[in-house]
């Protein structure tokens, strides 16, 4: 008599991945995190891609007034959610209140999106999704536009793309991808990218990965994410992982738009983070690197109404700021 299937990979209470190679998804994961709401920013769900049935949420500040002054226009976040591209959505309340608080407190519009997940869609399904996004932004400025994003409004000349964790890891190769100078988008512009906490990987350890672990993640989990969410039979030190692994094209000569790069200093993955910094910056690229000491992996998902949430949103709004004109 055959053995029952068994687990095989856990990312309970989400994700279990079976020997015969059965994935159960619990798409209805209760949080610790209240869901917030605001009076003063408008929401809309929509479909950005039927053929994945991939969805994303706009978030639109009342305060935005139609005016025919590009200095009154809203900036246009794009916002790429964690989860170690096996988890989350634009749903969940860690996701949601950050674009909440970042639209009613820049007065930005907010694009938050879903990507295809692993391990049903593996690696690198998610970095086109992360394409896909930006060709439909591109849309609704060439004639398909949705409405909610009126060009009077929206200021297509001032987009900013920000990444949490494995969205930072998208970000970074849409940076590469839509590079300084390049009409694959236009008339949208591209003007810079926030990483925080980027999920990369590599084969050798950090010093900051083999440290104590962190209250929510270990080296286990974020080995278990690679392995779920990497091309079958790939190691760490693929190019999607490791930006400067053995395998990854050179960025040297790579024209970068202007990237924020920020970190908690408490992270186990601050040191990829922190060295990826210095490659850059070696490199001549417009990179910053911004540490919040004695913080952990998803400061600001968290807690985006706290101090530190304040804290980063000043951050954020001062990159915009220098980087829009």
């Amino acid at each position: 008599m055959d053995s029952l299937p068994r687990i095989v990979e856990n990312l309970s209470p989400v994700v279990q991945l079976y020997s015969d190679g059965t994935i159960v998804r619990n798409n209805h994961v209760n949080s610790d995190v209240p869901l917030l709401m605001d009076d003063s920013v408008k929401i809309k769900d929509l479909i950005y891609d039927r053929n994945n049935n991939l969805h994303l949420r706009l978030y639109k500040p009342e305060a935005s007034t139609k005016t025919s002054s590009p200095s009154s226009k809203s900036p246009i976040i794009v916002f790429l959610h964690g989860g170690g591209f096996c988890v989350g959505s634009r749903t969940w309340p860690t996701s949601h209140n950050c674009c909440l608080r970042l639209a009613s407190r820049l007065n930005a519009l907010i694009v938050s999106a879903d990507y295809r997940l692993a391990p049903e869609h593996r690696l690198p399904a998610a970095i086109e999704d992360g394409f896909s996004v930006m060709k439909w932004l591109q849309a609704q400025v060439l004639g398909d536009c949705d409405g909610w994003l009126d060009t009077c409004e929206a200021d297509f000349n001032r987009v900013f793309v920000l990444g949490d964790s494995s969205g930072a890891n998208i970000a970074h190769h849409l940076a590469v991808k839509f590079q300084t100078g390049s009409t694959v988008l236009a008339p949208v512009r591209v003007r810079g990218y926030v990483l925080l906490a980027p999920f990369f990987g590599g084969v050798v350890r950090t010093r900051s990965e083999e440290g104590p672990s962190e209250a929510v993640l270990n080296l286990e989990t974020l080995d278990r994410f690679w392995r779920l969410s990497l091309p079958t039979g790939e190691i760490r030190d693929h190019p999607i992982a490791n930006p400067f692994g053995p395998m990854s094209p050179s960025l040297e000569a790579v024209s970068l738009d202007p990237i924020l790069l920020v970190v908690g200093g408490c992270e186990l993955l601050k040191d990829r983070a922190k060295d990826y910094f210095e490659r850059l910056k070696v490199m001549k690229k417009r990179i910053d690197f911004v540490e919040f000491k004695e913080r952990e992996h998803g400061f600001f998902n968290k807690h985006p109404y706290s101090q530190v949430g304040d804290e980063f949103i000043q951050l954020l709004k001062h990159f915009i700021f220098t980087n829009s004109y």
